[in-house]
């Protein structure tokens, strides 16, 4: 599929988008409505003959995906989902028992035949299109009937060519309507969350100047977490657990300890630590003292640490002994402390440090200190990126008011800390006063053990990581009871939607999505009603964010068209610390993806900008193609990637992962694609690989695949 649908009407003068209701009827089960679009037939039907582009301009339809492509002599076979009001949802097979191009299609539903819809195209005066919906759905349940009343089919045509007429006279779509994070919203959001609630007036004054002195750090969070109960759980790692009181204690005194280093407020200190409880008195400890924490990928080769730590000049490197002999082979004369001691030898521990400290609280520095995230780093050395201090409670408002954490609520988390999406779990956690099961190291089973034995609320995880709880035998995962479970939340990279659908039909609908990146911290969030309609959206925009897909002009495109997507919220990256940026246009900053919102506002991702292959003249993103290989029966994982082709300038090759006992031959991967792809889309080549390349994160690093790190398989 094109990148863009923008055609212009041709002998048609000036652009029409006039859409007017000509006529509507209703005889017997049949109703019918007619309205005008002011460009000719063959333009309207590039959009009528097209089905999977009807979530785009319908907003009744939530999803739809061809199941086998039109041939000459048949129709197109689709799966589609209809949502026409946030609590109906009615998915069936339809197929097109007429498909005349240019000229008629009436789609069927299966096994019931009653069930159809007609759209029919007629030249109209000056060049339009006389567009003729007639439906008959008499097997709808009472429930559903209101698809049927002459009103609904009016304004679903009349939606219809309203967006059709202005996607073919290229008017840009109008924005969906935002949802403002005003101060009686977030007040909302935060008393519903438990985060503001009637307390002893004397915990209330402190919790309440603990936000005021220290501000959204996260010692203002710990601390305000702190005088609503310092006695209550904050954390349990695989060593044991810390109280909030014991958190506040044990990082005054590494505050204390780290200045008595040499370490200043303003300077970096680098962390290299896995999930466990003295990452947290690290994060604590240094916004206390006002120092950057520049947090390291554990996964990062030797060299791109020293890369990092040369670029930083960190005053200290606070790193598990794993990591201890990576951390001696860098110059500088920093002190090196260790924060997860398991080796005979290392260096000097943070409980030493610790003990030898003075209790005593900081004074809150002058400027905030900052975290700094590494970018992950998939194309080369990571870039740091600053984290702006948050501006108040309405930043975790934001995540609140989508994915529906309640004060006290036990949280696992799975995710890195290092990464953007752990550290939101922390952040969130923190306003919400969580209690923290940190996963140290990331095993499917021992994680459901871990939600058994703590009785998690909440799971945040990367879509690797629920990939392989699903991977699960059902045998192991009956095992644990998961009753208490009634969040999942992931970020990170995109998740197929078969893969969506059946993580809810085996958990149940407790599955959100958050999309967003290190750069624009969140853009979106899908919640499971989300899911269930389109399960490859990304959602919907949280309080106070705002999206808009741009051409390269930086205008917004058309209804149903791609492009770049940009995001506007208060809490937009400060830089990168080597000086550099991203896109900007007006308030808004780029995420670097590439997508579309639909009828119904709706975010879709469908790839990476700097991952769009241009073939024989056709632009082409892998991600769909992905989304369509992870669906095949056998098919475990898939990535696809552009290489050179001298006829074509580029060409697909596709990397699979098959589950086990799988057999599949390159030609039918072939075929399964071309059912249900354009041409252009199919891969010339298909490798059966036992896995694919991920950094620590879970993400696959594309550039690895077939290059002497990640010798090329035969397909």
């Amino acid at each position: 599929m094109p990148r863009n649908l923008n055609t212009r009407p041709v002998g048609t003068g000036e652009p029409d988008t006039r859409a007017a209701v000509r006529r509507i009827a209703m005889r017997d089960d049949v109703v019918e409505a007619t309205s005008v679009i002011g460009h000719p037939p063959g333009q309207v039907w590039q959009i009528v003959g097209t089905p999977e582009l009807y979530p785009r301009f319908v907003p009744a339809i939530s999803w739809c995906e061809v199941t086998e492509a039109a041939v000459r002599g048949r129709g197109p076979r689709c799966l589609v989902r209809l949502a026409p009001d946030e609590n109906t949802l009615v998915e069936g097979t339809v197929h097109a028992v007429v498909y005349r191009p240019g000229e008629h299609v009436v789609w069927c539903g299966l096994p019931d035949e009653r069930n159809w819809v007609s759209l029919e195209l007629r030249p109209a005066a000056r060049g339009g299109t006389e567009l003729t919906l007639r439906m008959m759905l008499p097997s709808l349940s009472d429930e559903h009937a209101g698809l049927l009343t002459r009103s609904a089919v009016k304004s679903l045509l009349r939606q219809l060519c309203m967006r059709i007429g202005q996607q073919l006279s290229g008017v840009p779509a109008e924005p969906p309507e935002q949802d403002r994070a005003t101060t009686l919203r977030v007040a909302n959001i935060l008393v519903r969350a438990g985060v503001l609630t009637a307390g002893r007036p004397d915990r209330m004054i402190r919790q309440l100047n603990s936000i005021t002195q220290w501000g959204a750090t996260v010692a203002g969070g710990y601390l305000a977490a702190t005088a609503r109960g310092a006695d209550d759980l904050a954390v349990h790692d695989e060593r044991g657990s810390r109280t909030f009181g014991e958190i506040d204690q044990r990082s005054n005194q590494l505050a204390n300890a780290l200045a008595s280093l040499g370490v200043e407020a303003g300077q970096p200190v680098a962390v290299m630590c896995r999930n466990h409880a003295a990452m947290i008195e690290a994060f604590v400890g240094c916004s206390k003292l006002g120092t950057d924490l520049v947090l390291l990928n554990t996964g990062l080769s030797p060299s791109a640490v020293g890369e990092v730590l040369a670029e930083h000049r960190p005053a200290a490197v606070l790193a598990d002994d794993e990591f201890a002999s990576t951390i001696a082979g860098v110059r500088g004369d920093f002190p090196r402390v260790s924060t997860w001691d398991d080796a005979d030898e290392g260096y000097r521990t943070l409980d030493e440090l610790i003990r030898e400290a003075p209790r005593t609280r900081p004074k809150p520095s002058a400027r905030p200190g900052r975290i700094v995230v590494l970018t992950s780093g998939t194309t080369g050395t990571p870039k740091g990126a600053r984290r702006p201090t948050p501006k108040g409670l309405s930043t975790s408002a934001s995540i609140l008011a989508r994915i529906p954490l309640h004060a006290r609520d036990k949280i696992a988390v799975a995710a890195p800390l290092f990464h953007s999406w752990g550290l939101a779990a922390m952040q969130v956690g923190m306003a919400v006063r969580a209690e923290l099961s940190l996963i140290r190291r990331f095993d499917a089973e021992e994680t459901l053990r871990t939600i058994a034995e703590h009785r998690c609320d909440a799971l945040f995880a990367v879509p690797i990581m629920l990939q392989r709880i699903l991977d699960l035998p059902e045998r192991v995962r009956s095992r644990y009871d998961l009753s208490s479970l009634r969040i999942v939340a992931s970020s990170g990279s995109a998740m197929p939607g078969a893969f969506v659908t059946a993580f809810m039909d085996t958990f149940g609908d407790i599955l959100y999505n958050f999309y967003g990146s290190t750069e624009v911290s969140w853009a979106s969030i899908a919640d499971p009603a989300d899911l269930r309609c389109a399960p490859t959206t990304a959602g919907r925009c949280p309080p106070g964010t705002r999206v808009s897909v741009l051409d390269d002009e930086g205008r917004r495109v058309p209804p149903g068209d791609e492009g770049q997507i940009f995001v506007g919220n208060d809490m937009l990256f400060d830089g990168y610390t080597n000086g550099s940026t991203v896109s900007r246009a007006e308030d808004l900053m780029a995420t670097g993806d590439v997508g579309y919102q639909d009828a119904s506002g709706r975010l879709f991702v469908t790839g990476r900008a700097d991952e769009m292959i241009v073939s024989g003249g056709e632009n082409v993103f892998p991600r769909p193609v992905e989304e369509a290989l992870v669906a095949l029966p056998g098919v475990s994982e898939a990535a696809v990637v552009g290489v050179p082709d001298d006829e074509f300038g580029q060409r697909l090759a596709a990397y699979l992962v098959l589950d086990r006992g799988a057999r599949i031959h390159a030609e039918d991967v072939r075929h399964y694609i071309h059912q249900r792809l354009a041409r252009f889309a199919v891969p010339r080549e298909v490798y059966f690989v036992p896995e694919l390349p991920r950094n620590a994160t879970g993400k696959i690093v594309k550039r690895l695949l077939g290059d002497e790190l990640w010798p090329l398989p035969q397909s």
